[in-house]
């Protein structure tokens, strides 16, 4: 089991009023960049959410497995919404002993999800401190001025242990998202497409450059139920006007009127004033509507109005969209998202691997879930400190596909992105012949530095430097895994349209179909990842935690799906 264990007790925390209390979570210290500014207010309210025991994750996870592993008899056949549901859906016994104890507080909760494996109070920090056996206080993240309010360990009942993953916000300290990309404008000039690489692919990448690296179709996608889901965080919106001119100059094949959906989470808008348009939304628009012809894009917006108030927004923020898809009918395909946290400890390991079973949840509806690794090589993101080991990214989630970043022509590992093992979950079955080769070859250097035991990442790369973006009517460019993994969601977006025509299964959860297809993959052999005072990983034949299984070969990817 990918999670066995994770929900031990740690230890009985004291005896109050006659019961046993048990600490579900602790952490010894704030995190670095924190420090404590003052008790939290007794009357300051805190909105608190429950993830409640699911019934069977196991079972969930077994299903999964069934449907993506490609020597399975049960490949491609992906579970309904009500399937999924049977499996997360916590137990009577489960929901009543939650909704007594809190009732004994005087207490409602409220549902957050149509299985009712989460649920939203709302009490005082005073009552927090009492039924929790917490300490909540006020903490400051020195370079941004952010506050929150938050407990350095919380405790239950022991008899209601066995019903409660966690409680959240408590022990995660969150800080504001990793920087988005860099945008530098271009002198005007703009490529022409061209049917094979040109030599001006070093210097600017555009539609045509990919298209010819990759082998990718520009014959239009024909299948209207198949799409491909764009992530917006931070009141980045994206803008009709600069993907018109972006297809006027990149895609004249394409209709410049060519536009994308728009889904609203937690309050979620997209204004089209162009003095308000998104770097990265605007990145993650073109190179999906602008390299996946034909399929069609759904810009999900996720606004800071989460049910735990703005302190939290940018985490919970990455459960609420994955909630909000799971309780549609049909969620899109294929979901890529270009933001993230600093690194992977910002999150508590509860709230990580309760993130990871919600992306489970959408994994097994079907969806193929990519995040861009990040920019900061094995330093996770720019400017973090690192101490004496290498900082894993954040997400590291099994049930995600970790996108990494090239430069150049030929290719080459880009020196920004972010690669290792993480130090949350453990290194993955499907990986481990790819990883524990590249392990071998790398021998004893910076051992000690990460966890050779963890899950490796990135699992495959694309093109992340100097990519030709339209923002606020510039031309310019703009580099960053936050270019790659837009890229690759769109070959996958291409792939399930074709599939969908021959009858066949959309792709889902892509990693196990990956690591089984090294041939479907242009292999990085150059490049490194350089971060925490060191030169980083190097990028070598086969997996690596560069550029993982390499880049994307559209002709051979077909022929791994089935398609002739």
């Amino acid at each position: 089991m990918l999670f066995s264990g994770l929900w031990a007790f740690l230890s009985v925390a004291a005896v109050v009023s006659g019961r046993k209390l048990v600490v579900l979570d602790r952490r010894t210290s704030v995190p670095t960049d924190f420090v404590h500014s003052g008790v939290a207010p007794a009357e300051q309210i805190l909105n608190l959410r429950i993830n409640l025991a699911q019934r069977d994750l196991p079972g969930l996870e077994t299903a999964l497995n069934a449907a993506s592993f490609p020597d399975s008899p049960l490949y491609g056949q992906w579970l309904s919404k009500e399937q999924v549901e049977s499996f997360v859906r916590p137990t009577e016994k489960t929901t009543s002993a939650v909704a007594q104890w809190l009732a004994e507080h005087g207490i409602a909760s409220t549902p957050l999800t149509h299985a009712g494996d989460w649920v939203s109070f709302t009490v005082p920090v005073s009552k927090a401190n009492e039924m929790l056996n917490a300490d909540f206080n006020i903490f400051t993240h020195v370079p941004s001025g952010k506050q929150s309010i938050r407990t350095l360990a919380y405790a239950v009942p022991a008899e209601l242990a066995p019903h409660i993953n966690l409680i959240a916000p408590t022990t995660s300290f969150s800080r504001p998202m990793r920087a988005g990309p860099m945008f530098t404008a271009s002198n005007g000039v703009v490529p022409k497409p061209e049917a094979t690489p040109p030599a001006s692919c070093n210097t600017t990448i555009t539609p045509a450059c990919l298209q010819a690296l990759y082998n990718i179709r520009t014959t239009p996608a024909v299948n209207q139920n198949n799409s491909i889901g764009v992530a917006g965080f931070g009141n980045q919106f994206a803008n009709q006007a600069d993907l018109t001119q972006f297809l006027r100059a990149q895609r004249p094949d394409m209709s410049p009127t060519t536009s994308f959906a728009v889904t609203s989470v937690d309050g979620g808008t997209n204004s089209q004033t162009l003095n308000q348009a998104g770097i990265e939304a605007d990145l993650d628009i073109q190179y999906t509507v602008g390299l996946a012809t034909g399929v069609p894009v759904n810009f999900v917006s996720v606004g800071t109005r989460t049910q735990d108030g703005p302190d939290e927004a940018s985490s919970i923020g990455f459960l609420d969209i994955v909630n909000a898809l799971l309780a549609e009918a049909a969620p899109p395909q294929v979901l890529t998202i270009s933001y993230g946290l600093n690194t992977e400890m910002d999150l508590s390991q509860p709230l990580t691997v309760a993130m990871c079973n919600a992306y489970m949840q959408l994994a097994a509806r079907g969806s193929s879930l990519m995040y861009a690794s990040g920019d900061g090589g094995v330093a996770a993101t720019p400017g973090e400190t690192c101490g004496v080991t290498f900082l894993p990214t954040f997400p590291t989630c099994a049930f995600i596909t970790l996108v990494g970043a090239t430069e150049n022509v030929p290719e080459r590992g880009a020196e920004l992105s972010a690669g290792g093992f993480s130090n949350y979950f453990p290194q993955q079955s499907w990986q481990s012949t790819a990883v524990n080769a590249y392990l071998a070859k790398l021998g004893t250097t910076f051992a000690g530095k990460f966890n050779a035991s963890g899950r490796a990442f990135p699992d495959v790369s694309a093109q992340g430097q100097r990519v030709q973006i339209v923002q606020r009517g510039r031309t310019g460019t703009v580099a960053g895994t936050s270019c790659s993994s837009p890229i690759f969601a769109s070959v996958i977006g291409l792939l399930n349209d074709e599939l969908i025509s021959a009858g066949k299964p959309v792709l889902g959860w892509l990693n196990p179909w990956i690591y089984a297809n090294p041939q479907m993959f242009n292999d990085i052999t150059t490049g490194n990842n350089p971060g925490c005072g060191t030169s980083g990983f190097p990028a070598m034949a086969g997996w690596d935690p560069v550029t993982g299984m390499g880049t994307p070969n559209y002709a051979a990817m077909r022929i791994a799906a089935g398609l002739s």
